[in-house]
């Protein structure tokens, strides 16, 4: 999200997340005041490769609720960000890139210093490429830790949203998958999102 009045409309949709890019890299740069919108929604600060002093600067400014980690970030500076957030309930999410094969023995660094996983499709920007990856490489996936699925996900993903979900479900690990991310395929333009692409998504994916 960039715009205020843009976060506002989106927010009457009631998400459980709405995202924030604090990397300058980006067109989705975000760099205003957080408009008021209902405390239900985990106001989520997006980082690549910052320094904790910088992302706590950002929690207090915006009173952040959870932190998704977007730049290689190590299981030690995971580890660290934890500690300094102890008496805290904000979420750490880390974020992983996909694209043909994915080498989950990655991940066990990481189980004890985060409260999510993330898949993302490797691409060549940060916050938004638009090209989906093989879910079917997540069948594989070793861990109990719930996971957000992302990358390109937009309306002509439904389908294929629910056969994945339907999979989890049938192995009696419907709860791994835990958020689907949307950004870039409900766009006008980049930090711009469309309410009545993403309002008809809302619509759908209560299954």
């Amino acid at each position: 999200m960039k715009y205020p009045e843009n976060i506002q409309d989106i927010a009457a949709l009631n998400p459980d997340y709405m995202g924030f890019i604090f990397y300058e890299k980006t067109p989705r740069f975000f760099n205003t005041e957080i408009p008021k919108i209902q405390n239900s929604i985990k106001k989520t600060g997006v980082f690549v490769k910052s320094k904790i002093a910088e992302i706590l600067d950002k929690i207090n400014k915006y009173d952040l609720n959870a932190i998704q980690l977007h730049g290689g970030e190590s299981a030690e500076f995971c580890a660290e960000l934890k500690l300094v957030l102890k008496e805290t309930s904000i979420e750490i999410i880390k974020v992983f890139s996909v694209k043909s094969e994915f080498d989950f023995n990655q991940l066990a660094d990481f189980e004890d210093h985060v409260d999510y996983f993330l898949f993302d499709t490797k691409g060549k920007h940060k916050g938004g490429n638009g090209e989906t990856f093989d879910w079917t490489l997540l069948k594989e996936y070793p861990s109990e830790k719930p996971f957000f699925l992302s990358g390109g996900i937009g309306l002509e993903q439904f389908e294929d949203l629910k056969k994945f979900y339907m999979y989890f479900n049938k192995i009696g690990k419907q709860d791994l998958l835990y958020a689907v991310d949307v950004n870039s395929a409900f766009e006008s333009e980049p930090g711009l999102k469309d309410i009545e692409k993403l309002r008809q998504f809302v619509d759908v994916m209560m299954w």
